[in-house]
């Protein structure tokens, strides 16, 4: 049983999740050619960015971080330090890997005014989970919707562009990218094996 708008309310009362893989964080080119060589491999990766948020008007900062995910492995990209390498431009414009992500387009947008690039084979969530019903856009409604878990927001404002990324903040960084293929993997399910039921908001 599945709904087609999740209650924001309800999600504070559900048992938190996060990530238990390996994160690396990467400094260097050369990090990035050997991540990027890894991630090549695997069958699916999960896919965020993360930006510092601007307080002031007018103010805009440039994305600081890209995560890409494994099911037992996350790396984070310190954009801000290394920039979008030629490793990573493979990654992004590579088309025989599935990459899933949400709001991909601001990601993508964001992406190349860091370096221009053409974007390769990637799954956009929003979409897929409208094709089984759900409505909700943002990756902590539609995780809680289809797992019962809280992804919690508390580091999405923090400043992504420190000389040092806090355990909070690369937490948090992991549990989305990975959250992204867990979404994915069910959705696909699902709809293979047709065994649920969406139930209406104004049905409750």
């Amino acid at each position: 049983m599945i709904r087609d708008k999740f209650d924001k309310k309800a999600i504070q009362a559900l048992p938190r999740v996060l990530f238990e893989g390996r994160i690396i964080v990467v400094f260097t080119e050369r990090e990035a050619e050997k991540a990027v060589e890894y991630l090549l491999k695997q069958p699916v990766l999960g896919f965020d960015t993360e930006t510092r948020p601007a307080f002031q008007r007018g103010q805009m900062h440039q994305v600081a971080l890209l995560q890409v995910a494994t099911h037992e492995m996350c790396f984070l990209f310190r954009l801000n330090k290394i920039g979008v390498t030629d490793a990573l431009v493979r990654l992004l414009e590579d088309t025989s890997i599935t990459k899933v992500g949400l709001s991909l387009q601001d990601d993508m947008r964001m992406l190349n005014l860091r370096r221009a690039f053409k974007p390769g084979t990637f799954v956009e969530l929003q979409k897929e989970v409208k094709s089984i019903g759900i409505e909700d856009n943002s990756l902590q409604k539609i995780y809680a919707n289809l797992f019962g878990g809280k992804i919690s927001k508390g580091q999405q404002l923090s400043n992504w562009e420190a000389e040092i990324l806090t355990e909070a903040q690369q937490l948090y960084a992991a549990t989305d990218a990975w959250a992204c293929i867990q979404i994915h993997e069910e959705v696909e399910r699902m709809k293979r094996e047709q065994n649920y039921r969406v139930e209406k908001a104004n049905d409750i």
